[in-house]
């Protein structure tokens, strides 16, 4: 599964509170059922995640510009990604979760992941604030917060981050200004 789906499957689920979803029509069909084992999966390893959303922005720094990040569920692991953007190209930065070392970049070359990649270099062009001064801004906000996602976007015009956080256990959405 492509990480924009995973991002567009968090964000639906999220937006609709985990009740109610059916799913997309097709092959890429799933249940709420899914995505809550999905969610918990994430949760419970998230654990063993030695570093944070933030760590995980610093590390990627070295490769290029970051223009989101994520922790996910991949094949029943935990992994931490950040896409990139630099010289005009794009990549997905791999890191460590336990150390926060630079595991390897991936060029992002085509598909969803470049489309996503593009929107996202768009809207970060546009912000005043990094990603990763939203992320501590609204863990700033809230008590036993952790960031989960980032991704960036434009909303009336204006650049934002929709920060996923889980806070006791549950996973939700917060938009931040980036302006």
């Amino acid at each position: 599964m492509t990480r924009r789906k995973m991002l567009l499957m968090t964000a639906g689920a999220i937006a609709l509170g985990f009740s109610g979803l059916a799913g997309f029509a097709g092959t890429n069909a799933f249940s709420a059922n899914d995505e809550d084992a999905s969610q918990e999966a994430l949760v419970i390893l998230l654990d063993t995640a030695k570093i944070n959303l933030q760590q995980a922005l610093t590390a990627s720094e070295q490769q290029g510009k970051p223009i989101s990040a994520k922790f996910e569920v991949d094949d029943g692991k935990l992994q931490l990604s950040v896409y990139i953007a630099k010289e005009g190209k794009f990549f997905e930065v791999l890191i460590n979760h336990a150390t926060g070392e630079v595991l390897r970049a991936e060029p992002i070359t085509e598909g969803e992941d470049l489309s996503a990649a593009k929107e996202q270099s768009a809207a970060i062009g546009n912000a005043k604030i990094s990603l990763q001064a939203a992320v501590d801004k609204t863990i700033a906000q809230s008590a036993n917060t952790r960031a989960v996602s980032v991704v960036p976007g434009i909303k009336d015009g204006h650049p934002i981050a929709s920060i996923d956080v889980l806070t006791y256990n549950q996973v939700r959405a917060i938009h931040q200004p980036l302006d």
